[in-house]
């Protein structure tokens, strides 16, 4: 094999001791470098300018005269700023791709010991990235950083990219990021798929962007504590130094939105008593966390759009405009689309908030993570109480065969499982949860979830006129009426007409009398000109 390595050539570090003997007492990189023994090299390339032509030839003599055996060959590559990186890549680059630099039966080594930093790097990125094929070769003096030595022969390093040696880097940064992947989920050893893929590559964004990030979902999901951990993580690895700013849209409405958000000057508005600077500029270097982005006023999503876009704003009554260099983060249990179809939610501010959408899933979905986070509650309950409580054994798989039946509906999701463990935990004599407190939570849940779920004729009448109008009864037989109040009561009850139209036609889909249990529903509904997503959830928030 042959061996042919990439040098530039050293300006400065070749031109020690200058043309006298002195410079063989000096440790020259280039001269060093042909005396390895571990590294015989047949063909040596120089990089200089040509300015430097002379140095080149005094270093090609004094290979020579110590190797004669390496070919020195010059490579002239004219550089007008040689720590310009798009001059150096550039020109680089060419040169990379000339077919002396991918013969077969030819190792190829790059000395990056000489030459200007970002030659060395654009060097470095050139073998990194394959356009060279070859190994990394450092020289350095043998007794580190002092050139004159009794050997200025010096000492080499080579660096193989490819080598299962360095793997150990790999690991390190794996090993990192599987710290980050468990800070995001609170140390939760999650087991659904599903989540644990979208926690991966919600950590990928979080590290490397700073756009607008949209967490959809129930509520209850976590997208709060989640948006929490992301801003953590940012903060931990200097990609943020703000602060974290957490804003419930829902308790914002008319001015008081634009005021809370963008700020105001005192007498802006009646009971304007004071400047207030809003929460824009709090998040200012770190993160806004907008939940319930779908309750933000009109006007106040322009301003917020403008916000987003230029990271300028205008409060309420001043006469210039405010800087804050916010991330966003939103959060929303509504289908944001069906806002914009209706005229509820701006069509370019969803465009801008939705380039990295996430759906949280929620606990009814997630049904294997609830053993763990279970254990997470109670660790919870333990730090906020000092209190060590845990369950018999009998206890916990009394409430697992609960909390895991499909019959079980998790409407609250994450929160219904907090609160069940924190009365348990309350209620546990002696720091043990027992199967009679077990069994006594799920009879007042249960009982909790069948109330919910069922509309009181009181309810029912209501939402019977919300829907048909106030003259319903007279229109409509109330045998229909009373079968009418029921399907409503199960739709709002649920998460999309697919999940209402399976609780309401069980039996005969077992039976195999419909194919198409959605489209019974929605022409059942037709009948009274209804649509699902009228008594959806999101049509109720």
């Amino acid at each position: 094999m042959k061996t042919t390595v990439i040098s530039v050539l050293g300006t400065q570090k070749d031109a020690h001791g200058g043309a006298g003997k002195a410079r063989w007492d000096t440790w020259r990189p280039s001269i060093g470098l042909v005396q390895q023994e571990e590294l015989p090299i047949d063909e040596l390339h120089l990089i200089f300018n040509k300015e430097y032509q002379q140095l080149a030839e005094r270093v090609k003599a004094d290979i020579k005269s110590v190797s004669p055996e390496t070919k020195v060959v010059f490579d002239i590559i004219q550089l007008k700023d040689p720590w310009d990186f798009e001059e150096v890549y550039g020109k680089f680059y060419d040169y990379s791709k000339s077919p002396c630099f991918h013969e077969e039966k030819t190792s190829y080594y790059i000395h990056i010991s000489t030459g200007s930093h970002v030659e060395k790097i654009c060097l470095f990125l050139l073998v990194e990235s394959h356009h060279l094929n070859a190994k990394i070769v450092q020289s350095s003096p043998k007794e580190g950083h002092v050139r004159h030595s009794n050997d200025p022969k010096g000492v080499i390093n080579v660096i193989d990219l490819d080598l299962s040696r360095y793997d150990a880097l790999a690991k390190r940064f794996e090993t990192e990021r599987q710290k980050d992947l468990s800070f995001l989920k609170q140390g939760i050893a999650t087991r659904n798929a599903a989540f644990n893929k979208l926690i991966e590559t919600i950590e990928r964004v979080a590290v490397r962007s700073s756009d607008p990030i949209l967490l959809t979902g129930p509520t209850g999901a976590g997208k709060s504590q989640l948006a929490k951990q992301i801003y953590l993580l940012k903060k931990q690895s200097g990609k943020v130094k703000g602060d974290f700013v957490a804003v419930n849209c829902a308790t914002l409405g008319g001015d008081l939105a634009k005021s809370a958000l963008f700020g105001h000057k005192k007498g802006s508005f009646s009971g304007a008593g004071a400047d207030h600077v809003g929460f824009l500029k709090e998040a200012d270097g770190g993160i806004i966390f907008l939940d319930e982005i779908g309750e933000l006023p009109m006007e106040a999503q322009t301003m917020l759009l403008k916000a987003i876009e230029e990271k300028t704003y205008r409060p309420l009554g001043a006469t210039k405009d405010e800087h804050s260099d916010f991330q966003l983060i939103c959060g929303t249990n509504r289908n944001l689309m069906d806002d914009v179809t209706s005229g509820k939610f701006r069509r370019d501010l969803l465009a801008r908030i939705d380039l990295w959408s996430f759906n949280m899933p929620g606990l009814a979905e997630r049904r294997e993570d609830i053993e763990p986070n279970l254990d997470y509650e109670l660790l919870r309950y333990t730090q906020r109480t000092h209190k060590h409580v845990s369950f018999s054994k009998e206890a916990r798989a009394r409430f697992l065969k609960f909390a895991l039946a499909p019959t079980t509906p998790w409407h609250g999701n994450f929160r219904d499982l907090n609160a069940m463990v924190v009365r348990m935990a309350t209620l546990a004599d002696g720091g043990r949860i027992t199967e009679d407190v077990v069994k006594d939570e799920i009879a007042r849940s249960s009982g909790s979830a069948s109330a919910s779920s069922a509309e009181t004729p009181a309810a029912g009448a209501a939402a019977l006129a919300e829907l048909l109008g106030k003259d319903y009864a007279e229109r409509f037989d109330s045998f229909d009426l009373a079968q009418l109040a029921h399907v409503i009561a199960v739709c709002r009850d649920s998460d999309s007409a697919a999940d209402a139209a399976k609780k309401l036609f069980a039996v005969s889909r077992k039976a195999k009398k419909s194919s198409n249990d959605s489209d019974r529903l929605s022409k059942y509904l037709a009948r009274f000109g209804l649509k699902f997503k009228d008594l959806s959830r999101s049509a109720q928030s």
